[in-house]
């Protein structure tokens, strides 16, 4: 382990001959610290992996220099490329399909991959010397605090986790500014996962009240992503999807594509006549329920609570709700009640018959 704080050029010569051999890198950024190894190196991933711990199958975004080596890594559409152009560099992160062209356990387990061009002169430098990747992800570990300055993240790091540090460039203490804003673009319509301080201006196509599928294959994608944006909150909470839409509209697609994140084997089927089906899941050692309900079938306030819904609403579980108009109120007082995270996904067929308009409310 080294703390460097050189000329640039001694700066930028010690940390590409360091991510060539495999190594470790702390770098500053416009928002926080970084940690950076070759993201195409299976090894130097597997490092990175063990200093973040605790990852369950979380991707990892990477830095590029520019759109020319982005576009070597993921495929970029209309709606990625207008992002780049009037967003990049500065604290974004467009994700889009990845080409499978990086290391395992940096894209994620839909096949996408997420870029940033940090605003961050040093870095870029960086980038384009040693012409490859480097991984994206804060310099914090697991559950701790984003690190604005080397000293805060010794502070909050282990003596084994520091030895797996090759080398830290010390910019001093960073403003305190937030993480990235994450756009996934993968579909017609941009889908911000994460709100940073970076906010398009209104009028961009960000701002669509719903994003639009083309196939079923699409809506089960949605739902992954979904799911992998609220991993974290299941760990503390329960999740819940309210899922209303018309008869046909897709709702049990989007279950299955729930179920297919968290690696369930059984086929996902419509509950329609059972009312609820349960599934035991084990996602990255991870384990739990996925419950799986219609209420289409569903008379009276009073059969609701028969189901014993509460029992259900616990952390680690996830609930898919189909027809949760009928209802809406009822089950939300007991989602709150149980502190659970709701999400609210509404499904309208559009004009073409393989057209979903999705829009998701919290």
């Amino acid at each position: 382990m080294r703390i460097l704080k050189s000329t640039q050029k001694n700066i930028i010569s010690q940390a590409v001959k360091i991510l060539k051999a495999g190594g470790l890198v702390i770098y500053p950024t416009e928002t926080c610290y970084g940690a950076g190894v070759d993201a195409t190196n299976p090894v130097a991933v597997n490092k990175i992996l063990a200093y973040k711990t605790f990852r369950q199958g979380k991707p990892m975004s990477i830095a590029v220099a520019d759109i020319k080596m982005a576009a070597k890594y993921v495929k970029l559409n209309p709606t990625a490329k207008n992002l780049y152009q009037k967003f990049l560099p500065g604290p974004l992160t467009v994700i889009s399909a990845g080409k499978h062209k990086v290391a395992p356990g940096v894209e994620s387990s839909t096949g996408t991959l997420g870029i940033r061009i940090p605003n961050y002169s040093l870095i870029l430098k960086i980038l384009k010397s040693f012409g490859k990747p480097i991984t994206a992800t804060s310099a914090n570990v697991s559950y701790k605090p984003r690190p604005y300055s080397i000293k805060q993240l010794l502070k909050y790091t282990s003596q084994k986790q520091q030895t797996l540090i090759d080398l830290f460039i010390d910019a001093g203490t960073l403003p305190k500014r937030p993480a990235s804003t994450i756009v996934d673009t993968t579909l017609d319509d941009p889908l911000i996962l994460r709100q940073g301080k970076l906010l398009p201006p209104r009028g961009e196509r960000s701002y669509h009240p719903g994003v639009v599928t083309h196939s079923p294959q699409e809506t089960s994608q949605l739902a992954q992503t979904l799911m992998l944006k609220h991993w974290n909150n299941l760990q503390k909470q329960p999740l819940l999807f309210l899922l209303i839409g018309d008869l046909g509209s897709g709702k049990t697609q989007f279950a299955k594509g729930i179920g297919k994140f968290l690696k369930l084997t059984a086929n996902i089927n419509s509950p329609t006549y059972t009312i609820v089906k349960e599934y035991d899941y084990d996602r990255h050692q991870i384990k739990g329920k996925f419950i799986h309900l219609d209420t289409w079938r569903l008379q009276t306030i009073e059969e609701l609570d028969q189901l014993n819904l509460l029992s259900y609403l616990k952390p680690k579980n996830v609930l898919a709700i189909e027809w949760a108009d009928r209802t809406y109120k009822p089950i939300l007082e007991l989602a709150k009640k149980a502190q659970a995270k709701i999400i609210t996904v509404k499904i309208s067929v559009g004009s073409s018959l393989t057209h979903r308009l999705i829009t998701v409310g919290r």
